[in-house]
């Protein structure tokens, strides 16, 4: 059975895994583990345990839809909107919490979680370190949370200059061993700054994809993001990608699929827009262009107080997609 390997973080990969786990591949999610917005950063700050909300959304991504189990995996995304103190939490996190609690280990916890939701393949914490993204931006400000990179209190145009990891984090040693057996490496879709990048930005990670044989794919973003990727194409996306880890992407996915107009004016209220394709074919890179947006918009529940996409990639259409590159 050939391996396929996704890396990233939040809804993005969600919606890759939900897609893939319909294909007899073995699926590994590799999971960044810098989020500190939300109901992540009381999961730091009150229970001392690294973010728990992009591992969630992978476990229920690759979770059985059947039985008992698909009730479980409703709870598991339930986001409670009443209580004091507990309004804005989601179940699952608050479940990782307590089985952390109870064994001693996050990495148990984990562990067991992927049992109780009958996972199909494994989800993977990019590091254990307890680390924060930091960014710089062109005009020399600087953000040392994830959540203040990814929802930004300066002008959102700004470019960012550098991003890191403070303190340095050393790498799961099973996230390298996916990789290095991977038969496809699947980086994103997601926010290229906040969901990706914090997943190349771990020692040891860059070198293992530069040294791993399998093709690796990136899933280029529907939409861009504003404080992050204000105006951007196709080509900014990889080369900002490729400056962490070096000129190994074997082919970019690109969305040719139409998104329906009143998403592009809630986008355009953020400054921001489709992302525009400017890459084209070559002996090292092949760029591959297909209807992959799902037009139905997303709506969020009343108390998440994050900025969410109201479009995502279609789950089928993407799978669909990547499957063909297996081989």
């Amino acid at each position: 059975m050939k391996n396929i390997v996704c890396i990233g973080g939040g809804t993005g990969t969600f919606v890759a895994l939900r897609g893939l786990k319909q294909y007899p591949y073995r699926l590994s999610a590799i999971v960044s583990m810098a989020d500190s917005g939300g109901s992540n950063k009381r999961i730091r700050d009150e229970f001392g345990l690294l973010p728990t909300s992009d591992l969630r959304q992978c476990l229920v991504a690759l979770s059985d839809e059947n039985g008992g189990v698909g009730l479980l995996r409703q709870l598991f995304m339930y986001r409670f909107e009443k209580g004091q103190g507990i309004s804005g939490m989601t179940f699952g996190n608050l479940f990782m919490a307590a089985l952390s609690d109870i064994l001693g280990s996050q990495e148990e916890a984990i562990r067991q979680t992927s049992k109780v939701l009958r996972i199909k393949g494994s989800v993977i914490p990019v590091t254990f370190t307890d680390a924060n993204l930091h960014a710089e931006y062109e005009n020399g400000h600087k953000a040392t949370e994830e959540h203040h990179i990814d929802m930004p209190r300066q002008d959102g145009k700004l470019r960012i200059e550098r991003i890191w990891l403070e303190p340095r984090a050393i790498a799961n040693p099973e996230a390298l061993l996916a990789i290095a057996s991977a038969d496809l490496i699947v980086l994103g879709p997601g926010d290229l700054f906040t969901s990706l990048l914090p997943n190349l930005l771990v020692d040891g990670i860059a070198e293992a994809l530069m040294k791993a044989k399998a093709p690796k794919v990136y899933v280029g973003n529907l939409m861009t993001k504003w404080g992050q990727t204000y105006n951007f194409t196709a080509a900014d996306h990889l080369k900002i990608l490729e400056q962490y880890i070096g000129p190994c992407i074997n082919v970019v996915l690109v969305n040719t699929g139409a998104i329906p107009k009143k998403a592009l004016d809630f986008y355009a209220n953020y400054h921001e827009q489709p992302v525009r394709n400017d890459l084209i074919d070559s002996k090292r890179l092949r760029v591959v262009k297909a209807d992959m947006v799902n037009r139905k918009l997303i709506q969020k529940t009343k108390t998440d107080a994050l900025v969410r996409s109201l479009i995502r990639h279609d789950s089928d259409k993407l799978a669909k997609t990547l499957v063909t590159l297996v081989s």
